[in-house]
């Protein structure tokens, strides 16, 4: 390394928010930048520890020890390189990545891991800003053409690796734009949306062929696609939320997540359809039912939109803060995790467990809930233990943030018999096939919800796997 010590002098420094007041007035992106001196710096951090156990965490094998010593010695091109080894699109992960490789970090020991997650978008920002990332055309092509369905992050990744090793690749999005769940899901306080539309341009120029509003199975038949195909990708997402089947659930004012998350991204379009009812927070009571990342959103959402007050209850027990010893280095940590929009002004709670939902006129106005309390069965299992205290929550806008349980199966490739696993997702074997021959999958169609850089990491490895048995055979 560069400078081996530098972590016993410099302090970690993070680059920080948006003032509160300024940000919950627009959707741009909350987090801010720090100039080139200061990365340099916080990537010299980066001590010799011998075994990188970053590079263990990460779920693209990144090889961080390398680049953040590229950036400390102001080699940003050799940087940029490295990163695009492993990682498709630095400047998604740099964003939205939770970053396990910093919770993994031997620094992270003293609660002051290396600043990997920043410096990786600065490293993707200074490598656009200089043209340093151009459009990277295969050098010949091999005569074969690939499908990909669903353009998110694991189908983007799938696509270019594809595209790389010289196939001929077309991408089908249902929806209007391609990004899937990074255009549509996470709002643009976290990604903006011209960061995709930026990255989708150069993907273009590389060859890969975009067809948009486009449905396999409505637009396009499953026996279409096989016979054109030499093979398909199904990178969907786990789009199916998971709902709550309780007293009340047809009351007006309760929607999913995602419902209410892609709506304001598609206002912020201009693609929101004028016979789709808005879905609006502004001067309501508004109650998220979730404590993950997605709840989050919803809440950084609503304040937005000018909610009059925002709760959200989780019915898991409150995180501990700093460590948790059930969670030890170098696992990821089970803690408390406070984000921008908490930030914002929100009134968390924990242990609820939601018993009904209460209307006036049709419309939801209270929520009834019980605290619960939890303890480890003999199994070491954690178990819920109602406590019949409960009382209730004033919302006008209730939303559902629960996590997904799998695809939507909304017919795609069933008249070809595609398979499904016990969780509902597409059934494939190790080598990413699914049941029906020479279609894959990959992302949270197969492994359920997860994280982006998960995704990209299921993507690079099922186009690997598609690329091996293409040039095992003729071409059709």
């Amino acid at each position: 390394m560069g400078n081996p010590k530098a972590f016993l002098t410099i302090p970690r420094k993070e680059a920080g928010y948006r003032p509160i007041l300024e940000r919950i007035h627009d959707f741009g992106e909350v987090e801010q930048t720090l100039n080139r001196e200061d990365r340099k710096l916080q990537a010299s951090r980066c001590m010799d520890c011998g075994i990188p156990f970053c590079h263990w965490a990460c779920p693209l094998g990144n090889r961080m020890p390398e680049w953040q010593d590229l950036i400390y010695k102001n080699e940003w091109e050799k940087a940029i390189d490295v990163l695009y080894e492993t990682n498709n699109f630095p400047e998604f992960t740099g964003r939205v990545c939770p970053a396990p490789c910093e919770k993994s970090c031997v620094l992270s020991l003293h609660e002051a891991p290396v600043t990997i997650r920043e410096n990786e978008a600065a490293v993707a920002e200074v490598a656009f800003e200089e043209g340093l990332i151009k459009p990277r055309p295969p050098k010949y092509r091999t005569g074969k053409k690939v499908a990909v369905i669903g353009s998110g992050p694991a189908g983007l990744a799938a696509a270019q690796q594809l595209n790389r090793n010289g196939h001929q690749v077309t991408v089908f999005e249902k929806d209007r734009h391609i990004g899937g769940l990074l255009r549509y899901g996470i709002p643009n306080f976290k990604l903006e949306k011209s960061v995709i539309d930026r990255r989708i341009r150069l993907l273009k120029e590389e060859g890969l062929v975009f067809k948009t509003d486009t449905q396999i199975g409505k637009d396009i038949s499953d026996a279409r696609i096989i016979t054109e195909y030499d093979a398909v990708c199904v990178a969907i997402g786990a789009g199916q939320p998971r709902d709550i089947k309780i007293e009340g659930r047809d009351l007006k004012g309760i929607y999913s997540a995602m419902d209410f998350l892609s709506q304001q991204n598609r206002l912020l379009m201009e693609e929101m359809p004028a016979s789709i009812e808005r879905i609006s927070a502004k001067d309501k009571q508004v109650l998220v039912i979730g404590g993950g990342d997605t709840g989050s959103d919803c809440v950084g959402t609503a304040i937005r939109q000018g909610a009059l007050k925002v709760t959200q209850i989780e019915i898991l027990p409150k995180p501990p803060e700093g460590k948790n010893p059930d969670t030890p280095w170098p696992y990821y940590p089970y803690v408390l995790k406070t984000s921008s929009s908490h930030e914002e002004g929100c009134d968390r709670r924990w242990s609820l467990n939601t018993l009904a939902f209460k209307g006036e006129s049709g419309n939801v106005c209270q929520v009834l809930v019980e605290e619960v309390d939890w303890k480890k069965d003999d199994t070491g299992r954690m178990i819920m233990i109602p406590t019949g205290k409960t009382y209730t929550i004033e919302a006008e806008l209730v939303l559902l943030a629960l996590g997904f349980v799998h695809p939507v199966h909304d017919g795609l490739l069933d008249e070809l018999g595609i398979e499904y696993d016990q969780r509902g997702n597409i059934a494939v074997d190790r080598n990413c096939q699914s049941s029906v021959p020479n279609v894959f999958a990959a992302g949270d169609a197969a492994t359920g919800a997860s994280l982006v850089v998960r995704a990209i990491a299921s993507g690079r490895k099922t186009a690997d796997e598609i690329h091996k048995i293409l040039m095992g055979k003729t071409c059709k």
